[in-house]
């Protein structure tokens, strides 16, 4: 079996090395107009029980209960050094509400955006995983609290769970001692889970065990990225994750935005389409639209 897996990953590398991810993708995205709408969002007024999921972009979101403001991910970059955003973020800072709480997932550069940080930072609390307080601690945060997997920590009527992933969470090469995983938020029994950057891994089932979250906010694109290492799910694969998590709602999140991979801007949603469709979920997949909130 380990012969086996070892030839299918050669395989996969010859055929993406055959590819050139910077004439194919880098180069052309520099030309391609961006799209989007930077709205002007009315949150609505929250009642007991009710959350408000606001959708950035990317992996960015708002999250609101009628007490809190969260945000997870912020991430208003143009540029990731050299990947160009090819659709606008869905609200401009200056229209967030008063933010009272940040969460990051990890240190990579779309998902841990210090100029945005440092322009919402304002004496609140930023929660990141271990080792990662480096990076946050001079942006104007009053407290940076720092989280290892299965960690949890309340906040104002907030529990906050820090969940495992497979992924990576180095800032820089060889920079191997910064964690990554993903956040349960529970306010008043419901939770909204916000998966971080994963592939598919057996985590998920144990993560439905302990906590079965009610919304599972998913990535699903950046699965054929310019190596052939398995960091990213795929629709399907988050189809599976959503099913293996026992939840009630499946969010996509991390495609549309910035093209970090071989395949086409449109493609994972298509795909995950059709892989609900194919498991009996699609009426449980919601899509949102950047920059309009939504009550669930």
């Amino acid at each position: 079996m380990p012969d086996l897996k070892r030839k299918k990953e050669k395989k996969k590398a010859t055929r993406w090395n055959e590819r050139n991810f910077i004439t194919e993708v880098l180069i052309p995205s520099f030309f391609v107009r961006k799209s989007g709408v930077q709205n002007r969002p009315i949150f609505p007024t929250l009642q007991t029980g009710q959350f408000g999921i606001t959708w950035i972009g990317h992996a960015s979101f708002l999250i609101q209960t009628p007490m809190h403001n969260i945000l997870i991910d912020p991430n208003w970059a143009n540029w990731l050094i050299v990947i160009r955003r090819l659709k606008r973020a869905g609200l401009a800072i200056k229209d967030l509400p008063n933010i009272d709480l940040v969460l990051i997932t990890h240190a990579h550069f779309d998902h841990l955006n210090r100029r945005t940080l440092a322009a919402i930072a304002a004496r609140q609390p930023i929660v990141v995983p271990s080792g990662v307080g480096s990076l946050v601690h001079d942006l104007g945060f009053e407290q940076v609290h720092e989280m290892n997997w299965w960690d949890e920590w309340h906040h104002r009527d907030l529990k906050i769970t820090f969940t495992p992933a497979k992924h990576w969470g180095a800032r820089v090469l060889h920079d191997r001692h910064r964690g990554y995983g993903g956040y349960c938020i529970e306010y008043q029994g419901r939770q909204i889970y916000h998966c971080g950057d994963s592939a598919y891994f057996s985590g998920f089932r144990e993560i439905g065990r302990r906590l079965a979250p009610e919304i599972a906010l998913l990535p699903i694109g950046a699965y054929e990225p310019p190596s052939f290492r398995d960091v990213h799910m795929g629709p399907e694969e988050a189809v599976n994750a959503f099913a293996e998590l026992q939840s009630k709602t499946f969010v996509p999140m991390h495609f549309g935005t910035y093209r970090m991979s071989y395949e086409p801007m449109h493609e994972p949603a298509q795909r995950l389409m059709l892989a609900g469709s194919d498991a009996g979920v699609l009426q449980k997949i919601r899509f949102l639209v950047e920059g309009m909130p939504q009550v669930f």
